[in-house]
């Protein structure tokens, strides 16, 4: 392989390290461990309409199933409490729908990213160019790293804002906000939503600094 097809090798490399590592993140909050964990962390506040945090938990749990599988709206449309009232008015069932239409296209596109790094991994590995996709993915490491750090520093000024303009960018409208009786508000409330921005963020710099200084001595032996 040619210097400038080993360069644009690394290019794609370097490219795709920051859109793996973030979904991946997400693909690994996207399990039914994370609640496991938040219900639990101190000083974490208690449903004020009476959710146990056993029911908290359950339902947490069957929300994230719903992300997760291929069911229709009627997954969580159909559930009810005790008494047989809806867990979720028709509203939060349209919402849920709206995030599960974008928790699969971004689910696509990390496999996608993920397919892309091993078949560029091949073809570096048959042309010799090993040299060149360790190096994207090294200087991936210091892109993502250097995202984060970008990120991290607006939420952190004001977390509200920067969690209302994510919503503005891929839901309409107002559609995603909610009285805090709802059940979404009772099992999500911003609390999770801080926890969860924060382990992304450890989850993906894990990964910038794996790759920015891990391979840092194999790409200086050329």
């Amino acid at each position: 392989m040619n210097k400038t097809l080993r360069t644009f090798l690394s290019f794609l490399v370097t490219l795709l390290t920051p859109v793996f590592l973030t979904l991946l993140g997400i693909r690994i909050l996207l399990t039914p461990f994370f609640p496991v964990i938040e219900y639990r962390m101190p000083n974490f506040p208690a449903d004020i309409f009476g959710f146990t945090q056993e029911e908290r938990l359950e339902y947490a749990q069957v929300s994230i199933e719903y992300l997760n599988n291929d069911a229709g709206p009627e997954f969580l449309g159909d559930l009810t409490f005790d008494d047989g009232s809806p867990l979720y008015k028709t509203r939060e069932v349209s919402h849920m729908l709206d995030v599960k239409i974008l928790i699969q296209v971004a689910l696509n596109v990390w496999a996608m990213a993920f397919g892309a790094l091993i078949l560029l991994g091949i073809v570096a590995k048959l042309t010799e160019s090993t040299h060149a996709y360790f190096k994207g993915a090294q200087r991936g490491g210091w892109l993502t790293l250097i995202l984060v750090a970008t990120l991290g520093i607006i939420a952190s000024i004001d977390f509200w804002t920067f969690f209302a303009e994510f919503h503005h960018i891929f839901f309409e409208g107002e559609t995603w906000i909610f009285e805090y009786s709802d059940t979404l508000i009772r099992l999500f409330p911003m609390r999770l939503w801080q926890d969860a921005f924060i382990m992304e963020a450890i989850i993906v710099i894990g990964g910038g600094l794996a790759l920015a200084l891990g391979l840092r001595k194999i790409v200086q032996e050329e």
